[in-house]
């Protein structure tokens, strides 16, 4: 397989093929991000893709889901996705789902057309870093979205069939903005509609730029206390009405939370509560960049 640097993929996708289609994020700029530091953005050869899924093919006698890595890798263009996908059809006809990451800004661009021909292709999941429901917050990150842009991706891809998995930072607005981080995750939480939603917990590497906040006094890392009091203010807030699994099962979090919202919200929140009086209840500390 012809990767290239260090390989993300979402945690539900820990036992996918992973296959190399772009290099790095087109974006590369939020401030608490380092994973695409040391590449610079392309997309790949469609023979080098090719020639992976053929590799794999020859390796593995049953794949049943395929992720398409690098970040954003959504803003190819429609025909080169659909060819790989075809591709992925015609080599692994038992794969069941083909998943990959995109920006918001990204699925907007696509038609309501471009995006039904890669459904109806094999595209079964849209992986979508939201990070924040705060404007604010998402400016000082250097997002380059907003939320209306956020929640209307999400809800455009669930109208043609096309499932998301929204994903949100614990702590990303600091001590500072914290009550607006909180409120407005749970806002977007209610409106965006997204099938599965996940949490993971802020915990910053070298080289990320908001490090340097960090040490200027501009940005307080909430404790882990704080962090929980967040999250109970954003299942708070999160009054969905269709259902949406949620999940913090990521290596950052010490929590560990799984249900369904709405029905499990009560639930959620009263481990949240458990949690603040029993540090039992709260994993060790993994150190791990997000």
């Amino acid at each position: 397989m012809h990767y290239e640097g260090d390989i993300y993929r979402p945690p539900s996708e820990a036992y996918s093929l992973i296959v190399q289609v772009t290099v790095g994020c087109s974006h590369n700029a939020c401030t608490f991000c380092t994973m695409y530091k040391d590449k610079t953005f392309r997309i790949k050869d469609a023979g080098i893709v090719k020639s992976d899924l053929m590799q794999a093919r020859a390796a593995y006698p049953r794949i049943e889901r395929i992720f398409l890595a690098d970040g954003d890798a959504l803003c190819m263009p429609i025909e080169e996705l659909e060819r790989i996908l075809d591709d992925i059809k015609e080599i692994f006809p038992e794969c069941r789902r083909v998943g990959i990451y995109s920006r918001s800004t990204h699925i907007l661009k696509k038609s309501g057309d471009d995006l039904t021909r890669l459904r109806d292709a094999g595209l079964g999941i849209i992986y979508v870093g939201a990070e924040s429901g705060s404007k604010e917050v998402l400016y000082r990150i250097k997002k380059g979205e907003t939320p209306e842009e956020i929640i209307s991706a999400v809800r455009k891809a669930g109208r043609l069939g096309i499932k998301t998995s929204v994903t949100f930072i614990s702590g990303l607005g600091g001590k500072e903005l914290m009550a607006e981080h909180a409120a407005e995750t749970g806002r977007m939480i209610s409106e965006m509609e997204a099938a599965y939603v996940g949490f993971l917990a802020l915990t910053l590497t070298p080289g990320a730029p908001l490090l340097d906040d960090v040490k200027a006094g501009r940005f307080t890392m909430l404790p882990v206390e704080e962090t929980l009091d967040e999250l109970e203010q954003i299942l708070t807030h999160a009054e969905c009405l269709r259902e949406c699994i949620l999940r913090s099962n990521h290596a950052s979090n010490r929590l560990v939370l799984k249900g369904t919202l709405p029905f499990d919200k009560e639930t959620l929140l009263e481990q949240i509560r458990a949690a603040k009086t029993d540090p039992g209840a709260l994993r060790r500390f993994i150190p791990r960049g997000i």
